[in-house]
């Protein structure tokens, strides 16, 4: 079955050990709200996520959305789930009070679009995109603009989406054919077909926002003449009722692998009224602002996607009967053990454990930098933290993602033959997490942006704010009795990445395969270390707290972190090999060769 119970444990010790918010509430952006408040914030949002979303996840998925003439109707439940969704707030939580939003810090976001994620994923990715919708629009339209649409949003009346491929180009947007003319009032009139568009029609909202890639007559080619507009469905009046329907429409659904409950549709614009968000032929630079938050946010669906994987597969460990523990019965009351004796089991599922909840660690703390970057007076660390997130935003969305399927498909090995079929619901887990290693950018497009933009950027810049953090944190806990049996795993995996980066840098200069034919394997190994840092530091906290620890929580905290860095942690080794035994391998295989054995 589908099991699930919102981590909030695990989150309120990110909040108030981890993120150190208890001290000086550097977590806020003003006084309003205190750690106490944040901790009920999350004690109803992971209600919410239990008793409203769960139970539509499995039906969701049966019923899927439907297409008739241009309307999507979502499956059955899911248009009252929003209203209550929108009637309580939470599509606001995050977002700019002087707009309708609540303000509170993107980590309490970041954690309550995990719990979404993991009880419903399909219904996350409405509310998502809508507050990616907003943060591009608030940060680049016109106050104009910005006081007609963003009102709405915020609430949650209105929804978002965003409108990038088509269908001669996905990630290479310079071949984009969408083309919006100037009109005489400042408006232009959008013409083209833009597919794979999450959200593009639906039933939940009465109005849809798209932003729109597009070019003008006579812009500079490829990626240069790209702008940004702003089209809705229906064109709102200035008193912000809803005015009359534009010249846009779905012209059909895609039948997909997973995330059913999501519409994905295709999008025709036919001379639709459409508005400049940002300047002229920046339209990239204003998109990325949703595509980056974005790319958070699937990383955030995957870190989902594997913790409910992780608990129907406890579940089903604890209840199923099969076998006796090679050690000796241990249930002798019972016909059988329960799998949970089993090593094999125990081993995959402590493997989830421990890479969920340093997952968690990182992303939140990624979460804290997109705070500091919007608060902090002090520009050097502003910097600092938007270095932070660019560097971590591809790996955070790699690297998730990429465990969200892993942990599916254990969660499917640990059921056997019952994960296979469809009544248990965890095989919908396989399905679902597929698609978060593939939008927002596919996982080897994110390894790519890695080591082709983020290590050479501004000389190296982006690199030091996780290297020199690292490194300190080393130097001040040298001598941390607590830290001794730990403390050397750190080391050895955060000297293999430094030498690996280095070995990197030197290749790209002479051959640019060799540096980044590597590129998924070298991500992989960066996340490995960064949730190596997380876990020493996790490890630390727990020592201190072990006098207060009635429940245990702190001393598992300390042995989920030793399996991570004695169990996990070692691929880094192997990823090391690989890399600096070069590229070209595969680099310089003859295309033909590919076809050697068939044909």
């Amino acid at each position: 079955m589908q099991s699930y119970k919102a981590p909030i444990n695990d989150m309120k010790f990110i909040l108030g050990d981890f993120l150190n918010s208890d001290s000086k509430d550097n977590l806020l952006s003003d006084d309003e709200f205190a750690i106490d408040d944040l901790n009920l914030i999350l004690d109803e949002a992971g209600k919410f996520c239990e008793e409203v979303l769960l139970p539509l996840n499995q039906s969701g998925d049966q019923e899927g959305c439907k297409y008739s003439e241009g309307k999507v109707i979502t499956p059955k439940g899911f248009k009252e789930a929003y209203k209550k969704f929108v009637d309580n707030g939470w599509q606001g939580a995050a977002l700019d009070q002087k707009y309708g939003g609540q303000g509170l810090p993107y980590v309490i976001n970041v954690l309550f679009d995990e719990m979404i994620s993991s009880a419903n994923m399909s219904f996350g990715n409405y509310p998502g995109l809508t507050g990616n919708a907003f943060e591009a629009i608030n940060k680049s339209a016109s106050e104009e603009l910005k006081d007609l649409y963003l009102p709405k949003l915020a609430t949650g009346e209105w929804s978002g989406t965003m409108n990038l491929t088509e269908p001669q180009c996905g990630t290479d947007l310079g071949l984009s054919k969408a083309m919006a003319i100037p009109q005489s009032d400042g408006s232009y009139n959008l013409t083209g077909t833009k597919i794979f568009i999450t959200g593009g029609e639906q039933d939940l909202s009465e109005n849809i926002i798209h932003l729109v890639l597009a070019r003008t007559p006579n812009a500079p080619k490829g990626i240069k003449g790209i702008s940004l507009f702003l089209v809705p469905k229906f064109i709102p009046n200035q008193d912000g009722s809803i005015g009359k329907r534009n010249s846009l429409n779905c012209g059909s659904i895609e039948d997909k692998m997973g995330i059913k409950a999501s519409s994905t549709c295709v999008m025709h614009y036919n001379e639709a009224n459409s508005w400049l968000v940002g300047d002229l032929n920046k339209g990239m630079r204003a998109m990325f602002i949703m595509m980056n938050g974005a790319r958070l946010m699937v990383g955030v669906q995957g870190l989902g996607i594997s913790e409910i994987s992780y608990q129907s597969a406890l579940y089903y460990a604890k209840e199923r009967l099969q076998g006796r523990s090679v050690s000796g019965t241990r249930h002798p009351e019972k016909s059988a053990d329960p799998i949970l004796v089993h090593p094999d089991v125990r081993k995959n599922l402590l493997k989830m454990k421990a890479l969920n909840e340093g997952i968690r660690g990182l992303t939140s703390f990624t979460a804290l930098q997109v705070d500091v970057a919007k608060t902090e007076n002090d520009k050097f660390k502003r910097q600092r933290a938007d270095d932070w997130v660019a560097l971590m935003t591809p790996i955070i969305k790699s690297f998730s993602t990429d465990i969200g399927s892993e942990s599916a498909n254990l969660a499917v090995q640990i059921y056997g033959g019952h994960g296979f079929i469809k009544d248990h619901g965890v095989e919908q887990f396989v399905r679902d997490a597929r698609i978060a290693q593939l939008y927002e950018g596919t996982n080897g497009i994110q390894a790519l942006d890695l080591v082709g933009r983020k290590l050479p950027m501004h000389n190296g810049r982006l690199l030091r704010s996780f290297f020199h953090l690292v490194k300190e944190y080393i130097e001040e806990n040298a001598f941390n009795y607590n830290l001794k049996e730990v403390m050397p795993h750190l080391i050895k995996s955060f000297g293999r990445l430094q030498q690996t980066t280095a070995f990197l840098a030197s290749k790209g200069l002479s051959d640019p395969e060799e540096g980044v034919g590597p590129a998924s394997d070298y991500l992989r190994m960066f996340a490995l270390t960064s949730l190596a840092f997380v876990w020493v530091k996790y490890i630390q906290i727990s020592h201190n707290k072990l006098n207060d620890d009635p429940k245990g929580f702190y001393k598992a905290k300390i042995e989920t972190g030793e399996f991570y860095l004695q169990k996990i942690l070692p691929e880094t080794g192997s990823l090391m090999s690989s890399i600096l035994s070069g590229a070209k391998t595969y680099t310089k295989f003859e295309d033909e060769y590919f076809e050697s054995s068939f044909n």
